[in-house]
């Protein structure tokens, strides 16, 4: 698709088609969004989706899951002139961190962490990520936010905003207890699904 198209109706979703399957096998994610973020339309009503649920929510600060959420939780935190907070995977931060060990999409064990000084008990922060297949990234972000304060669920996250989220079990646990927005249509979820 040409980067500087524009559909002259622009339904929900119309820019999913600017993205690219994966031809380099099963050890890479199944669809690259990354070509979406190079068109400027597309990424604008991209981030609209995303924020549409939110609209009047109190939000303070916007977090972005390493390393393809700090693209959109940046971006979403510019538009809404709010502070960006990055978690990051673990060995990358050089002052003190809160860490939570978790298994990503792919299976395996991998260590996330957060800076401790960056969140206040009380703070509302949407937590962003490119895609949330089996849940388990984003479940280690809400943990690492939640446990801040050092006690249980000092911080009320104001939810969840990703391209997808797919109805895995982790999906659907993040889904019943946090607010939630994607940009998938109900008629194409299934073939998200299902990886098609």
């Amino acid at each position: 698709m040409d980067l500087c198209h524009v559909p002259a109706t622009r339904e929900k979703g119309w820019y999913l088609a600017l993205m690219a399957s994966n031809i380099k096998g099963p050890n890479y994610a199944w669809l690259d969004p990354s070509r979406l973020y190079c068109h400027p339309q597309g990424l604008q009503d991209c981030l609209a989706d995303l924020l549409q649920p939110f609209q009047g929510d109190p939000i303070d600060m916007v977090a972005g899951i390493d390393a393809m959420g700090f693209i959109l939780g940046a971006a979403i935190a510019a538009m809404l002139q709010k502070g960006f907070l990055a978690i990051r995977k673990a060995g990358h931060l050089c002052v003190q961190t809160l860490t939570q060990p978790y298994t990503d999409y792919s299976g395996r064990e991998k260590v996330m962490e957060v800076r401790t000084d960056a969140i206040s008990p009380g703070l509302r922060i949407l937590l962003v990520d490119q895609w949330v297949e089996t849940g388990g990234t984003m479940r280690a972000a809400i943990q690492l936010v939640e446990r801040q304060g050092g006690v249980p669920h000092p911080c009320v996250s104001t939810g969840v905003a990703a391209i997808c989220i797919e109805d895995s079990e982790g999906g659907r646990w993040i889904q019943e207890r946090y607010k939630c927005s994607h940009c998938i249509p109900p008629r194409l979820q299934p073939y998200f699904d299902r990886h098609q």
